[in-house]
C-alpha cells in the first residue's frame, strides 16, 4: 500500500515540505488547489526531491485548456524523472463561472474529452501520432515542430480523476488512470454501492480491468488509540460534513444514509451565514451513520479487509506526544506492507 501525505500553502514552502515527506518514508505527496496553484507547487516539489511520487489532488481542469495543462504536466514529468501524476477535478458551476470567469457545460462528458485530448497530445509528442482529436467541447488538429517538445525518457503522466457522482465515476473508469474519491463527503457504503460499480461500467466500456486503474482509499474513518481518541477523531468530521453537507449537489450521499433532512437544514443555515451552528446541529449518531471507527492497532488489518480495492491511501498521525513519532513510523511501515488485490469485493470481472 502506498502512503500519501499532503503539502501546500505558499509555493516557497513546497520543496521543503516534499523533502520532509520523502525523508519520513512517504510514497507520494499530493497538493490541493485552493488559494495556490497546484502545478507550480508540484514543479517546485519535483525539483527538490528524488524518490517520492507527486500528484496534484486536484488541479481544476476547465479554467485551463487541455493543451496548456498537457504541456505543464509533460515538463514536470521530465523534471521529476517520471514521478508526476496529474489529478483533475471539475469544480462546480458557480466557481467555474463566478470565480474563474470561465464557462460551464455538463461536467462528465466535458471531462472525458479533456482527458482524451491530453492523452492525444502526449501521443503526438511521444509516439508521433497525428493531431486529430475532435470532440464537442475540445478539438486538437494542429501540432507543428516548433510547438512539439518531443519525447521524454519516461512514461506518460498518469491522469487521476476526482469523483463524487456516478457519471464522473464512469468517465474515470473509461479514460482515467486513477480514481480520487471526494474525501470531503465520502462513506464506505457510497463508495461500494455507487462509485465503484460505476467505475466498473467505465472500465467495461473501454475494455479495461481493475489492473488498469489506481484507486485511492476513501470513506469517513475515525481512528484512535482509545474510545476517547476515536470520539475526538469522529468529532473532527463535523467541519467537512457541515461544509459539504450544506451543498445540495452532495445530498445524494446523505440520502443514502437517511440524512437528507440534515443536509437541507445545513443548506438553510449556510444561506443565513450561521457557520458555527451548522457544526453544532450534527450529532454523534449522525456521524456514526457515515463513518467507520478503528483503533491504531487494528488499522493495518482494517485496510487489508475494508479497503481491499485501494492501492494508495492518505496517512496522518501527529508526533506531539513522547514516543508517538516512533509509533507513527512503525505504523507507516506496517501499512506499507499491506497487500490488497486492488479489486472491490463483489465487483470482480
Amino acid at each position: 500500500m502506498k502512503l500519501v501525505t499532503g503539502i501546500g500553502g505558499w509555493p516557497d514552502q513546497a520543496g521543503a515540505q516534499a523533502v520532509s515527506a520523502e525523508e519520513d518514508g512517504f510514497d507520494m505527496v499530493t497538493c490541493g488547489e485552493l488559494a495556490h496553484d497546484s502545478i507550480l507547487t508540484m514543479a517546485l516539489a519535483a525539483n527538490a526531491t528524488e524518490r517520492v511520487e507527486l500528484l496534484t489532488s486536484v488541479t481544476i481542469a476547465f479554467p485551463r485548456s487541455p493543451m496548456v495543462l498537457a504541456m505543464e504536466a509533460w515538463d514536470i514529468q521530465r523534471l521529476s524523472g517520471g514521478r508526476f501524476n496529474i489529478g483533475l477535478g471539475s469544480q462546480v458551476k458557480g466557481h467555474n463561472e463566478r470565480r474563474f470567469g470561465g464557462t460551464w457545460s455538463a461536467a462528465a462528458p466535458r471531462m472525458k474529452e479533456y482527458i482524451q485530448m491530453m492523452k492525444a497530445i502526449w501521443a503526438s509528442w511521444q509516439d508521433g501520432a497525428p493531431a486529430e482529436f475532435i470532440g464537442k467541447q475540445y478539438r486538437y488538429t494542429l501540432m507543428t515542430p516548433n510547438f512539439n517538445p518531443g519525447p521524454i525518457d519516461f512514461p506518460k503522466p498518469k491522469v487521476y480523476l476526482a469523483v463524487v457522482g456516478p457519471a464522473m465515476a464512469r468517465v474515470a473508469g473509461e479514460v482515467a488512470d486513477g480514481v480520487l474519491p471526494h474525501g470531503g463527503i465520502m462513506t464506505d457504503r457510497y463508495m461500494r454501492e455507487t462509485l465503484l460499480p460505476n467505475v466498473k461500467i467505465g472500465l467495461e466500456r473501454s475494455g479495461r480491468t481493475w489492473e488498469d486503474i489506481d484507486i485511492a482509499a476513501s470513506g469517513y474513518l475515525a481512528l484512535g488509540g482509545s474510545d476517547e481518541e476515536i470520539s475526538a477523531a469522529l468529532d473532527e468530521y463535523r467541519k467537512p460534513l457541515s461544509f459539504y453537507g450544506s451543498t445540495r449537489s452532495y445530498h445524494h450521499v446523505l440520502r443514502m444514509h437517511g440524512l437528507e433532512d440534515l443536509g437541507m437544514r445545513l443548506h438553510k443555515l449556510s444561506l443565513d451565514g450561521r457557520w458555527q451552528e451548522m457544526q453544532d446541529i450534527i450529532t454523534e449518531d449522525d456521524l456514526l451513520k457515515l463513518a467507520d471507527t478503528c483503533t491504531w492497532d487494528d488499522y493495518p488489518e482494517f485496510v487489508r479487509t475494508k479497503r481491499e480495492y485501494a492501492s494508495q491511501m492518505g496517512f496522518g498521525r501527529g508526533a506531539g506526544k513522547p514516543g508517538q513519532a516512533d509509533e507513527a513510523r512503525a505504523l507507516m511501515q506496517a501499512l506499507q506492507k499491506v497487500e490488497t488485490p486492488g479489486i472491490p469485493a463483489g465487483l470482480e470481472f
